[in-house]
């Protein structure tokens, strides 16, 4: 590991003036739970560390809103997942936290630096002699003539096609999430959706931020269907592991029949992945487990499996499939 300057900004505009000054070596760091284990690995070597853990007025959330629930870029995911208010009127938001990471990750880990976590491609992560265009761009991809059990069946491009990991994101993407960002050149807000690239020819580049931009909140606008939600997550183990698939999905009923539907996907795609073909498939439809198997079957018509995850095709579909039979159970509660 390299030596690197470490600042400790008290306000965000202290923050981006050191982010500004830095140049492209400058890392922010929340909780440290991604940028020092890549800093280990030798994925990332930054010149100039900005710790901004400081920052108290971004670390507050507030899920009593009328018209959205408000989340500071810098709110620990361990209290995010424990609110009351959450687990009652979104619980996929709050589920997804809860499988996301250990107890412990969860203490330290920040909301908005979640979002941002990069890939376990072990290819990725294991550098020399494995070729990696995400790390080292333009040196080829060892996991398309390798084992690609871990690889995306959706989004990928013949340069990339590793896993975005995330949970939190999956949740939120499902729910029309926007990520409010701050730089030198002011305040704008980014659709969740929008706010992760798929790899294309250039893998490297993962967000649609700018190299200087600080995510500051993400804001989840209100939802009938957010009471009858769940994140459903398969892993190789029960315990704390990352998403072989997962579904957030939400629905809201009228008449017995689908009024409102939310899916979105993770474990399976370069990006979180919202699946408008499985929406489609539920709207106007009574939720019965044959009309959610079908919507399962509808998110994967586009999957493109390798050699060795093809197994993840079936098991996404019935991830969605069981996913929804929560939903519906929920949403016949009084």
């Amino acid at each position: 590991m390299r030596s690197f300057t470490y600042l400790r900004p008290s306000t965000p505009a202290q923050a981006i003036e050191a982010m500004a000054d830095g140049g492209p070596g400058a890392r922010f760091l929340a909780g440290g739970t991604t940028l020092y284990d890549l800093m280990k690995l030798g994925v990332e070597g930054p010149l100039r560390v900005i710790d901004i853990t400081r920052l108290d007025a971004l670390a507050g959330f507030d899920t009593s809103g009328p018209r959205e629930l408000v989340f500071g870029a810098l709110a620990r995911m361990s209290d995010v997942a424990a609110d009351r208010r959450l687990k009652e009127d979104y619980p996929a938001l709050s589920e997804a936290m809860w499988k996301a990471a250990s107890q412990q990750l969860r203490n330290m880990a920040r909301v908005g630096g979640n979002l941002l976590q990069r890939t376990r491609c072990a290819y990725f992560r294991g550098g020399e002699p494995f070729a990696c265009n995400k790390r080292d761009p333009g040196s080829g991809c060892a996991a398309r003539d390798g084992m690609d059990r871990g690889n995306a069946l959706l989004g990928a491009s013949d340069a990339c096609a590793a896993v975005y990991p995330g949970d939190w994101a999956v949740a939120l993407v499902a729910f029309d999430a926007v990520v409010d960002t701050l730089s030198p050149r002011g305040e704008r807000s980014i659709p969740l959706a929008e706010l992760h690239r798929e790899p294309g020819s250039t893998p490297e580049v993962e967000t649609t931020l700018a190299p200087d931009e600080l995510i500051v909140r993400i804001r989840v606008p209100r939802s009938e269907a957010g009471r009858a939600s769940t994140y459903h997550k398969i892993r190789d183990r029960e315990s704390y592991a990352f998403a072989l698939t997962s579904a957030a999905v939400a629905v809201r009923l009228s008449a017995g029949v689908v009024a409102e539907a939310r899916v979105a996907l993770g474990g399976v795609a370069t990006r979180p992945w919202r699946s408008p073909e499985a929406e489609s498939v539920l709207l106007g439809q009574p939720l019965t487990e044959d009309v959610a198997q079908s919507a399962g079957q509808a998110a994967f018509a586009a999957a493109s499996p390798g050699v060795h995850n093809a197994f993840k095709v079936e098991l996404g579909a019935r991830t969605i499939t069981d996913a929804l039979m929560i939903a519906r159970q929920r949403a016949e509660q009084p």
